[in-house]
């Protein structure tokens, strides 16, 4: 987030990427982007996890970026259609994301953890608690990762039991 507190306005490019991230990109490529010199963190392994400043996690396929999540609070923000993607009402934003599927003819997708997709925009919506509210964390994926364990397994998740 900006120092006077306001969000960065990032686009989406449906099955490309979102803001200056490009799916395909390389760990160095993602840096470059957001003009970092390094992640703040680092997870290793096939399936690598960088997490920067500012609200961002990158999450790589073989060394090659496959998904962008977005933190509630402090990430940047997207907008779906006039929606605000991070940090919105997670009730109010599941039915918005209902009705633009409708109204547009999105292919929608339940998972087992009450998170909504649109899939064929790559937008996979899960709820983080912030204080006592749940509000909606954006993630930005590449379509066949939505097909697969692996996002399931090791995105970022808060279960809503409230």
């Amino acid at each position: 987030m900006k120092a006077d507190g306001v969000r960065e306005r990032w686009e989406l490019r449906s099955d490309v990427g979102v803001g200056p991230l490009l799916f395909g990109m390389s760990p160095a490529e993602v840096a470059e982007a957001l003009r970092v010199s390094e992640p703040r963190v680092r997870v290793g392994g096939p399936y690598a996890q960088e997490d920067f400043a500012d609200g961002i996690k990158a999450f790589y396929d073989v060394s090659r970026l496959a998904c962008v999540a977005l933190d509630a609070v402090i990430g940047p923000q997207v907008f779906l259609a006039g929606l605000p993607l991070a940090g919105s009402d997670w009730g109010q934003t599941q039915q918005s994301l209902l009705d633009h599927a409708g109204e547009h003819g999105n292919c929608i997708l339940f998972t087992g953890d009450g998170s909504y997709s649109l899939t064929d925009l790559g937008i996979l919506i899960r709820a983080q608690r912030v204080g006592d509210a749940w509000l909606t964390r954006p993630l930005f994926v590449k379509e066949e990762w939505l097909d697969s364990q692996y996002y399931r397994d090791h995105l970022p998740l808060e279960r809503v039991t409230d």
